[in-house]
């Protein structure tokens, strides 16, 4: 079965239909310019009815223009990592970032293929040279993107020296026994998360 959807994937598609060549002709979103910041046809048919007032900004006001994608690979991949409360990174150059990904560990060089990538609990670390700083994220998403840039959302993140190992043995042990001692799927399912969690912790600090 496996190898007919092989060859189904493989099979070119015909491009004499017009949605055929549409498709063909549709560049990937990094490839497309950045929004303009305002819409024209808003903001003239704002001033119509309100000329007084300036027309309210949207979030597009306050971002930067998508970068270009380069022509040539370049040496370094620029990363934004951000917490809901605080930015960890912003546009910083490094060589490789690593996060843990739900498909596994994934390894984000230059130059590497758009992609979004789903986190779960563990180890994800940042290379630039010789210097490797590593955090354990507790889940989100990795968005890269085709211009060697790569934007990490993650729901909870710290600095893995500042574990306590001890902690986490207990913690570890703790949820362990609930989940043998619960009584109902809710408290069972609440313990499993909780020895997840702490089980990515631990793998964290030993691996």
């Amino acid at each position: 079965m496996f190898r007919h959807a092989a060859k189904l994937l493989r099979r070119p598609v015909p491009t004499t239909s017009p949605a055929a060549a549409a498709v063909s002709r549709r560049p990937f979103s990094s490839d497309l310019p950045a929004a303009e910041t305002a819409d024209p046809a808003f903001v003239e048919a704002w001033k119509k009815l309100i000329p007084n007032i300036d027309p309210p900004k949207t979030p597009l006001s306050f971002m930067q223009p998508r970068p270009a994608t380069p022509a040539s690979i370049p040496t370094k991949l620029t990363v934004n990592f951000v917490l809901p409360y605080a930015s960890e990174l912003s546009a910083k150059e490094v060589d490789m970032v690593i996060v843990p990904a739900t498909t596994g560990q994934l390894g984000v060089l230059p130059g590497h293929v758009p992609t979004i990538a789903e986190l779960r609990p563990g180890l994800m670390s940042v290379h630039d040279g010789n210097d490797v700083t590593k955090y354990f994220v507790s889940s989100g998403f990795a968005f890269i993107h085709a211009n060697s840039f790569a934007d990490i959302i993650a729901v909870e993140a710290v600095p893995i020296d500042r574990i306590d190992a001890n902690l986490v043995q207990k913690g570890l042990a703790e949820f362990t026994q609930k989940v043998n001692s619960a009584s109902t799927d809710l408290e069972k399912a609440e313990a499993q998360i909780g020895v997840d969690v702490h089980s990515a912790l631990n793998s964290a600090l030993t691996g």
